[in-house]
């Protein structure tokens, strides 16, 4: 049982979860909670902590998980010091990260079907953490087949965005690239039609059809997209509003967006 906070594997986990590049120069990153680990692909769960206290309670089922991977025993303490929750749930595991190629992602995820009309999120410098991981997470519930980010979008890995997609960062692809009217070119020419989310819009969203191959571009939070994204994107597309609302959350209207195609799909 470790009882050290300095014990050098929690130091470890202690810096996944606060930093980026040590996420990155490990190759790995942080989940919380029994749910997430019964959700994680096996061959990618690299090291399992638990407490005594929720070995406890416990049920079988979930202790056989644990002890399957090896889980480490620890103290209370030294939970509360490696996790990013002020109340940890009492089980954390260490993930190896996913490394998607472009025509992966373009390729898709999709429960329902083998080989899914693309439905994808193009993602232009979301900040908030919190957005990003509802994105993933409302975005599988709508069909997407998968997301691209550019580099200014928050890390993936951050543990709020992981906590925020409840699972979805285990099964949608997804990939950060350099330069956003490359990528819109490429999903072109893959018979991808791109559809920016702007307040110049002409037509309201619900007005098109994305029964075919459709990629829904959302830009940051404070400042929309990029004039040279949205200028290189096929169509603008307006969510009309009412009241003084000038802008809609990222999130909102990504999930907006996505349960319209959705819709649209099942005829």
């Amino acid at each position: 049982m470790i009882t050290s906070t300095s014990n050098e594997r929690v130091r470890k986990v202690v810096s996944y979860m606060g930093k980026s590049k040590a996420r990155k120069d490990a190759d790995v990153f942080v989940i919380e909670g029994m749910k997430m680990l019964r959700e994680a692909p096996v061959l990618q769960v690299n090291e399992v902590y638990v407490t005594e206290r929720f070995l406890d309670k416990a049920s079988e089922d979930d202790k056989e998980i644990l002890w399957r991977y090896g889980a480490e025993t620890v103290s209370d303490d030294v939970m509360k010091k490696m996790a990013d929750t002020q109340t940890p749930q009492g089980v954390l595991a260490v993930i190896s990260q996913y490394h998607y190629t472009m025509d992966e992602v373009m390729e898709g995820y999709s429960k329902d079907e083998k080989n899914p009309v693309p439905l994808m999120l193009v993602l232009e410098n979301i900040q908030d953490p919190g957005n990003l991981g509802t994105m993933l997470r409302s975005g599988e519930g709508a069909g997407v087949t998968g997301v691209i980010m550019s580099k200014g979008t928050a890390d993936i890995y951050n543990p709020k965005v992981i906590r925020s997609t409840m699972g979805s960062i285990f099964r949608m692809p997804f990939i950060y690239v350099d330069t956003m009217p490359d990528v819109l070119k490429k999903l072109s020419e893959k018979g991808i039609r791109t559809y920016a989310a702007h307040l110049r819009g002409e037509k309201n969203y619900d007005e098109l059809d994305y029964t075919k191959p459709t990629a829904f571009l959302i830009g940051n939070e404070g400042n929309g997209l990029t004039k040279e994204t949205a200028d290189a994107a096929d169509t603008y597309i307006l969510i009309p509003m009412k009241g003084e609302v000038e802008s809609m959350n990222a999130a909102t209207s990504s999930a907006i967006l996505t349960f319209e195609a959705s819709r649209q799909r099942r005829g």
